[in-house]
């Protein structure tokens, strides 16, 4: 049965966190806030636990799953070919609603899905997200939802999708909006916006003046 955290409550904060890294650990799902909107996290080098995931939100392999990271150090040892002007981008933006689709590391031992060699990686600005991901390291983070359905902003409503394919929730609260990460991609010479969310183009722009606007 899926455990419940309030962590506006320090005590329960503390045990929830403590729980959910155990429970990624032994390759379960836990659902845990983040500064867009709440999300369902496994262990990003677990087949299994990523496959679950997947399954649990009825979501295929075309659609791979996000990385979050609790540093932008732990970029050092997930990717590759990371340019200036992406360092740049996460030097102005990290953390926050940023996400940045790099060549991964070739000895990465992971399945994401069908990602061409490739992670979208986003560093979340929240501080339990940060706790956690601190705690555990890289995590596969996609939207506590099911396929089709709106990403939650409440613990609630994601546990009213996922139910007991969880193990552990940890409520932190709404979130401020639903509005999800800027999607950035820096696999080439130029950086190029596939989705724009939290930050526009022209926000962009102020760090990267170069960027491009995927068609």
């Amino acid at each position: 049965m899926a455990r419940r955290y309030d962590c506006s409550d320090a005590t329960d904060r503390k045990t929830g966190l403590r729980e959910a890294a155990a429970a990624v650990r032994r390759g379960e799902l836990v659902v845990l806030p983040t500064d867009t909107v709440y999300g369902i996290g496994a262990d990003a080098f677990s087949r299994e636990a990523v496959g679950d995931l997947l399954e649990a939100k009825g979501r295929g392999r075309g659609m791979p799953t996000p990385v979050l990271v609790g540093s932008p150090n732990t970029l050092h040892g997930l990717v590759t070919d990371f340019s200036e002007q992406a360092w740049e981008l996460v030097d102005a933006f990290w953390p926050g609603a940023l996400t940045l689709v790099a060549n991964h590391q070739p000895s990465l031992t992971w399945d994401l899905g069908e990602t061409h060699g490739t992670v979208a990686v986003r560093m979340p600005l929240h501080p339990v997200a940060i706790e956690l991901l601190t705690e555990f390291g890289p995590m596969a983070v996609s939207s506590a939802n099911l396929t089709g359905h709106p990403a939650p902003q409440d613990c609630d409503s994601a546990q009213e999708m996922l139910g007991d394919s969880v193990s552990v929730y940890l409520d932190g609260g709404s979130t401020p909006d639903n509005v999800p990460s800027s999607i950035v991609d820096v696999t080439g010479k130029v950086p190029v916006l596939l989705r724009a969310g939290a930050l526009s183009a022209e926000q962009l722009r102020e760090v990267v003046p170069d960027l491009e606007v995927a068609n």
